[in-house]
């Protein structure tokens, strides 16, 4: 595995971390306003978290004068789940899913 890879999964692995990309799907947010979305931590332990997901290129930061506006990048993920996942989400798996969807129906 990559150095890269391990940073992705590094990042990915705090259900913190995982949250701010959540939020960030929706689009940019400035940092004060990731703060205040995390009303539990710190506005260093937000900084940190933002860092390491810089870090490992999840996030894309734009700076406007003072302003420092933070950006998800979807394509570490992407890249990930194409290596990972993808190959195990073969035709197997997604007989196993409608069979499930079928299952499902029947209970109704």
């Amino acid at each position: 595995m990559s150095a890269d890879d391990e940073a992705i999964w590094r990042a990915l692995a705090s259900p913190v971390r995982r949250h701010i990309l959540e939020v960030l799907r929706n689009g940019g947010q400035d940092t004060g306003s990731l703060v205040q979305a995390f009303p539990e931590l710190s506005r260093f332990a937000v900084m940190q978290h933002l860092g390491v997901l810089e870090e490992a290129g999840l996030l894309v930061v734009r700076r406007e004068g003072r302003r420092r506006l933070n950006f998800l990048n979807p394509v570490p993920i992407e890249r990930i789940y194409q290596r990972w996942m993808h190959p195990f989400a073969g035709r197997v798996a997604a007989e196993m899913l409608a069979l499930e969807r079928h299952l499902k129906k029947k209970e109704e």
